[in-house]
């Protein structure tokens, strides 16, 4: 197999799983065919974080083990069958607990492993643009599948068939990751000698005292924003007497036409300038659907301008947390990466489905608008710190 065409494969496998993710934004329709509501959605979305930290703990353990591109299929037909679990229920109960578990572990390895990947196929002056193009067949897959399931109701058929159709998807995304994986093996080895990507305590202390940790903490922040918009869009959308799957087109175009357009773009002479710029986008985009009442022009902008902002700098924050690591801690950093990711993913869903039942969904708007403001603060923080740093250097060389 060629190098084009693993990548290619590998690629199309991303974004194949990725609508699984994109299908928890459908969760609120689902639970309320049965009489459950967004702290129910919530609570699932917790028990599906605490197997994806778990997941993402051991991913490393597992992939020493198993092969990373390996483990990776098993994650995909994890992620089929909680799929497949979510479009059988019809009641609260041990399937759904089944459903969100299994979803937690899939959907944890496959993030955590897929950039580890990535960084032993390439150098690590490509890292910005091959995460860039690995998080365009992610955000693909993410915010289509949510179409896809809105076009499927039109249709006549049922949100649960959207479960299963994804499900299928994910079956054939694990198909393609067992094909490539001879071919992953050879191009990797021809990088030289890896590394193992154990994680482990130690690991993430010595992480927590580098460079990196600002990443680590940002992409935390970050995903909770992603989460608190995106999760209970349509609830918001139903608030608000819109069409979800507009947001979720308008946002998907956004990202992926920016991200391919960008794709060779390194973040600048102060990458974290770069981020903080478009986190404060991604802030003004919140403000804006905090106030844009059932205006579709408004619904639309604020999807644009929260996929340029948190559509672009994510992919350069994910490269900053690659280059910010001890090289001989990258798997661990990346893997840490992705368990603060997580954390934010499915954590924050329980808090925010509290808040809409309990304060309604402004007061969830608002956190979600310092959430933005913070984390771009941190970042135009870390940028203003670099750029005295190398003016320093420049005044005093040695």
């Amino acid at each position: 197999m060629s190098r084009l065409a693993m990548f290619s494969l590998f690629y199309l496998a991303s974004f194949l799983q990725a609508g699984a993710y994109g299908l928890t934004f459908m969760l609120p329709r689902l639970f309320e065919q049965f009489g459950a509501n967004e702290k129910m959605v919530g609570l699932m979305l917790f028990i599906t974080a605490a197997a994806t930290l778990t997941t993402v703990y051991f991913a490393g353990h597992l992939s020493d083990l198993f092969g990373r591109v390996r483990t990776l299929g098993a994650a995909c037909l994890s992620i089929a069958a909680a799929l497949a679990a979510y479009g059988l229920a019809d009641s609260t109960g041990g399937l759904l607990v089944f459903a969100s578990l299994t979803l937690g572990a899939g959907w944890g390895l496959t993030y955590a492993l897929s950039p580890i990947v990535l960084t032993r196929l390439v150098r690590t002056e490509e890292r910005v643009r091959y995460f860039a193009i690995l998080s365009v067949a992610v955000m693909g897959g993410f915010g289509l599948s949510p179409v896809m399931a809105a076009m499927m109701e039109t249709a006549g058929l049922t949100v649960n068939d959207a479960f299963f159709a994804t499900a299928g998807l994910c079956t054939l995304a694990a198909l393609l990751f067992f094909a490539v994986t001879g071919a992953v093996r050879r191009f990797s080895e021809s990088a030289g000698p890896g590394v193992r990507s154990s994680l482990s305590l130690s690991a993430v202390a010595a992480i927590l005292r580098s460079p990196a940790r600002l990443p680590v903490i940002m992409v935390c922040i970050g995903a909770s924003v992603f989460a608190g918009m995106n999760n209970f869009q349509t609830v918001f959308a139903g608030e608000r007497e819109l069409e979800y799957a507009d947001y979720f087109l308008a946002y998907t175009i956004t990202v992926v036409v920016f991200r391919v357009v960008l794709a060779r773009f390194k973040g600048g002479r102060n990458p974290y300038l770069t981020i903080a710029l478009l986190q404060y986008v991604m802030c003004a985009a919140v403000v804006l659907f905090l106030g844009s009442g059932s205006s579709l022009p408004a619904y639309l902008a604020t999807a644009f301008l929260f996929g340029i902002g948190y559509g672009v700098s994510y992919p350069v924050l994910a490269a900053m947390a690659a280059n910010d690591a001890k090289p001989e801690l990258l798997p661990q950093t990346l893997q840490l990466f992705a368990l603060t990711y997580f954390i934010g993913i499915f954590g924050f869903p329980l808090l925010a489905g509290w808040m809409i039942v309990e304060t309604g969904s402004a007061a969830l708007l608002v956190l979600v608008a310092v959430l933005a403001g913070i984390e771009a603060t941190m970042a135009l923080i870390r940028a203003l710190s670099a750029r005295t740093s190398a003016a320093a250097n420049a005044a005093n060389p040695r």
